[in-house]
C-alpha cells in the first residue's frame, strides 16, 4: 500500500504572528529615522518624515499584492528568478547587504538605547553579534518567538509616548524646509530605513496559513498577509509620522541636547515628557523602561538579520547559485558557511565605526539604505515585466510606479554616498565571483539558446507534463449518435473513476422571417421524449451502470449548438471536454460553421479540449 508523505513545509503561522514578526524588524525604523531627520533638519524635519511615512505604505501595498501572486514565497529572489536567474542573484545580493547592516545598525542603536558608552560600543556590538551567532549556531528554536513576546510592548511604548507627548502637541516649533529641493530629496534618500523589513513578510507566505477556500495544491495567502501587512503598515506609518511631531513639540530650548541625543530619540523623548508631567524621577525611570523595551526589540532585529542571511545564502546555494559548500550543514542542521557569513559580514561593517564612533549612525544609515531600497526596487520591478505573471493591470502600474521612484532613490544613493556604493559593489563582486566559481566547478556554461528551448528546459516546464488523473473529475461528451467517441468517453471515465456528462444538443432552425418551423412544444422537450437522444441516452446508462461509470444524461435544444457546448461546459465546470471529428462537407461548413472550431475557440482554458476522430 503507497503511503503519501508531505514534503511541504506546514502553513501554521497565522496572520497575528506573522504582524508580530514583521513588526520586528520592520517597527524598528523608527528609533532611529526620527533622530536622523532631525540631525538632518531639525524642526524642519516634519514633511522628511511624513514622506518616508507615504513611501513606506506604498510600499506596503506594493508587498501585500506580491504576496497575493506568490503565495509560496514572494521574496526578491523568487520574484526575480522569472526574469532571469542573474537578476535574482542580484537581488538576493542586495538583501543580503540589506541584512548585514540591519544586523550592524540595529545592535548599534540596540545598545545606544541600554545606555552604553559610544566608545564601547563596536567592541560590545561585535561581541553580541558573535554571542547571536554562536546561539544561531544550534538551530533556530522558535522562529521568531523573541519579536512576537517584543512586539506588545513596543507597541505600547509608542502608545505610552503619544499619550505623555499629547497635552503639549504644538504646530508652533514646525518650520518649512530651509534648503532647495534638490538638497530636501537627498536628504529623504538619506532617511528612507523604514522600508527594511517589508522583504521578510514576502519570504513568509509558504508558511502562512491558507485562506478559506484555499486548496494546498492552489494556495492564496492574500487574507493572511494583507492583514498582517496592513496593519503594521499602519502603526508604522502612522506612529511614526505623529511620533515625529511630538518629538518638534518639544520646547525648542531642548534642541541642542536633541541634536546631540538623536541616536536615542525616543528615550530623550521619554525623559523630558516624562518629566514636563510629573517631575525628573518619573523622567528619568521612563528613559530607563522605554530604553529597555525598544533596545531589546532592536537586538531582537539583530537575531532576526542573522537568521535570514543564513536562510537566505543556502537558498541560494541549494539552487547552485553559491559553492556547493554553503549548503554544509553542522550537526544541528544549521549551514556553517552562511552561519560564519552572517556573523562576519556586520562584525566587518561594525569594525568601520572604530575611527569615528560618534558619526557611526550616519556610516551606517548611508550604507543601509542602498541595499534595502535595491533589493526592493527589484522585486517590485520583476513583477511590474512579468508577463507571464496573473497581475491585474492595478498592480501592474502601481509595481511600475514604485519601481521608477525606488529607481530614483537607488541612483541617487549611489551618487551622493560613494561608501554605500563601494560597500555593495564590494557584496555585488564577491557574491558574483563566489557564484562563477560555483557554476565552474559544477561543470556549469552559460549558453545562449531562443527563448522557445529556454521555456523547454525550465524547471516550471515540468509542471505542464504532470498527470491530472484524479479521481473526481468530470468528463462530457457531446453526443449525436452511437459514435467512438462515446466509448472513449465511457473507457476514460471509468480509468479516472469520474462522472461522465453525455450531452444532446437537439439544434433547431429560426427562418430568416422569425417563423420557427418546430413547434413551441419541442423546445421544452425531455431527452426520454426525443426518440434519437433517449435512444443514445438509455444505451449510455445502461453502458455506465455495466462499468460503473456515473452517466448524466444532459439534454438541450438549441439554435447555436458550439455555443452550446460551451456554455454548458464552463457551468458544470468540468475537466475534460470530449468531441467527435466533424464530417460534413464543405459547402455546410462554409455555411454553417465546423461547430469543433468553434467550440475549441470558446472554451476556457482550464477545460482540456480531446477530439477524437
Amino acid at each position: 500500500m503507497a503511503i503519501g508523505i508531505d514534503v511541504n513545509r506546514p502553513r501554521n503561522v497565522d496572520w497575528k504572528r506573522a504582524a508580530a514578526l514583521l513588526y520586528g524588524d520592520w517597527g524598528t525604523s523608527k528609533a532611529y529615522v526620527l533622530g536622523l531627520a532631525f540631525a538632518g533638519t531639525a524642526f524642519a524635519s516634519l514633511p522628511l518624515v511624513i514622506a518616508v511615512c507615504v513611501l513606506t505604505g506604498i510600499v506596503g501595498l506594493n508587498y501585500a499584492s506580491i504576496c497575493k501572486y506568490f503565495p509560496d514565497g514572494g521574496g526578491v529572489y523568487s520574484a526575480a528568478k522569472s526574469q532571469g536567474r542573474l537578476l535574482a542573484v542580484v537581488g538576493a545580493l542586495l538583501l543580503v547587504a540589506d541584512l548585514t547592516v540591519t544586523a550592524a545598525v540595529s545592535c548599534w542603536e540596540g545598545l545606544v538605547y541600554f545606555g552604553l558608552s559610544q566608545s564601547y560600543i563596536p567592541y560590545v556590538a561585535i561581541a553580541v553579534v558573535v554571542v547571536l551567532g554562536f546561539l544561531n549556531s544550534y538551530g533556530p528554536k522558535h522562529s521568531g518567538s523573541l519579536a512576537v513576546v517584543l512586539a506588545v510592548p513596543t507597541v505600547l511604548v509608542v502608545l505610552y509616548l503619544l499619550a505623555m507627548a499629547a497635552p503639549h502637541l504644538t504646530t508652533k516649533n514646525l518650520e518649512p524646509p530651509h534648503i532647495s529641493v534638490s538638497h530636501l530629496w537627498v536628504s529623504f534618500t538619506g532617511v528612507i530605513l523604514a522600508l527594511s523589513g517589508v522583504e521578510a513578510i514576502a519570504n513568509l507566505t509558504g508558511v502562512l496559513k491558507l485562506d478559506p477556500g484555499s486548496a494546498p495544491e492552489h494556495p492564496k495567502v492574500s487574507r493572511e498577509a494583507g492583514k498582517a501587512i496592513f496593519i503594521v503598515a499602519i502603526e508604522v506609518t502612522v506612529g511614526t509620522a505623529l511620533l515625529a511631531w511630538a518629538m518638534l513639540s518639544l520646547p525648542k530650548e531642548f534642541g541642542p541636547d536633541m541634536h546631540t541625543e538623536f541616536e536615542h530619540m525616543l528615550r530623550f523623548m521619554a525623559v523630558k515628557y516624562g518629566e514636563m508631567n510629573f517631575g525628573p524621577d518619573f523622567g528619568y525611570w521612563s528613559g530607563i523602561v522605554v530604553g529597555i523595551i525598544i533596545g531589546a526589540l532592536l537586538l531582537s532585529a539583530v537575531n532576526t538579520a542573522i537568521a535570514a542571511t543564513i536562510g537566505l545564502l543556502y537558498m541560494l546555494a541549494r539552487d547552485g547559485e553559491m559553492p556547493e559548500a554553503f549548503s554544509a550543514l553542522n550537526r544541528h542542521g544549521v549551514p556553517k558557511l552562511p552561519l560564519a557569513a552572517s556573523v562576519l559580514l556586520p562584525s566587518t561593517v561594525l569594525l568601520l565605526t572604530l575611527p569615528n564612533p560618534k558619526d557611526a549612525l550616519h556610516m551606517l544609515a548611508g550604507l543601509y539604505a542602498i541595499g534595502v531600497v535595491g533589493a526592493i526596487a527589484v522585486n517590485v520591478g520583476s513583477c511590474a515585466f512579468n508577463r507571464a505573471l496573473p497581475v491585474k493591470w492595478w498592480d501592474r502600474a502601481m509595481f511600475g510606479v514604485t519601481f521608477v521612484i525606488l529607481s530614483a532613490v537607488e541612483l541617487t544613493l549611489a551618487r551622493t554616498k560613494p561608501d554605500a556604493l563601494f560597500f555593495v559593489v564590494c557584496v555585488l563582486g564577491v557574491g558574483l565571483a563566489l557564484r562563477a566559481w560555483s557554476h565552474k566547478h559544477a561543470g556549469l556554461a552559460t549558453v545562449t539558446v531562443p527563448i522557445e528551448v529556454a521555456e523547454i528546459v525550465q524547471p516550471e516546464a515540468l509542471e505542464k507534463l504532470r498527470p491530472r488523473c484524479v479521481e473526481g473529475q468530470k468528463i462530457m461528451v457531446a453526443a449525436r449518435g452511437v459514435t467512438p467517441v462515446l466509448r472513449f468517453a465511457l473507457n476514460e471515465a471509468a480509468l479516472r473513476k469520474a462522472t461522465l456528462y453525455v450531452l444532446y444538443v437537439r439544434e433547431v432552425a429560426f427562418f430568416i422571417g422569425g417563423t420557427n418551423p418546430v413547434p413551441a412544444k419541442s423546445t421544452r422537450l425531455k431527452w426520454q421524449e426525443d426518440p434519437q437522444a433517449s435512444a443514445i441516452m438509455s444505451l449510455c446508462l445502461k453502458a455506465g451502470e455495466e462499468y460503473g461509470v456515473p452517466v448524466m444524461p444532459v439534454y438541450v435544444v438549441s439554435t447555436n449548438p458550439a455555443g452550446t457546448i460551451t456554455d454548458i461546459s464552463a457551468t458544470l465546470g468540468v475537466d475534460i471536454l470530449m468531441l467527435g471529428s466533424a464530417h460534413r462537407s464543405t459547402m455546410a461548413r462554409l455555411l454553417k460553421g465546423d461547430v469543433v472550431t468553434q467550440v475549441a475557440t470558446g472554451l476556457p482554458e482550464e477545460i482540456e479540449l480531446v477530439i477524437h476522430g
